[in-house]
């Protein structure tokens, strides 16, 4: 039955905002359910052993190998071959990539077997996140064989690096 409202005030309208907050819990409940939650991105590095013993050593090819040296203020020095056989070139760590890509083709273009390797040597003037971007680099050329090599820095390679100022 309707009810008759003979006088007084006027009662003032209110929203029941109940449904519209059972709404949005649903909402949101939903979309936590239904995203994926994206995991950090890592990339697996493997040093050598140190077992001098190791028959399962990979030889490599002078002609296809390139060494990186990290030096400080994000300077990079590289050769390729055997060290002090030929002389390095020192430039910055944001210019290695055009170096990476033409040494390949020119190791490729050689005929001999065998995989393109580039030899990491971080100095102790580089820095984490050089190290970081010169592999990350590697991933994006595709540089399938890299090596680790922070113990085995040789002295001419560190006087050269020294008379650059970049060691």
């Amino acid at each position: 039955m309707a009810e008759l409202n003979t006088g007084g005030k006027k009662a003032t309208p209110r929203v029941d905002m109940t449904p519209m907050v059972d709404l949005m819990f649903l909402l949101v409940t939903f979309f936590i359910l239904t995203t994926s939650i994206s995991t950090p991105q890592a990339m697996d590095i493997v040093k050598p052993d140190k077992d001098e013993k190791n028959e399962n050593r990979l030889e490599l090819k002078a002609s296809k190998t390139m060494t990186i040296l990290l030096g400080k203020k994000d300077k990079v020095a590289w050769y390729m071959g055997e060290a002090g056989k030929t002389a390095p070139t020192y430039e910055s760590l944001s210019q290695v990539d055009k170096a990476i890509i033409t040494n390949r083709k020119v190791a490729d273009a050689s005929g001999i077997k065998g995989e393109f390797v580039v030899l990491i040597k971080p100095t102790s003037g580089s820095t984490f996140q050089n190290f970081v971007d010169i592999m990350d680099e590697l991933e994006i050329l595709k540089v399938k064989v890299r090596q680790i090599d922070d113990d085995n820095i040789l002295d001419s390679e560190k006087e050269s690096m020294k008379s650059q100022g970049i060691l």
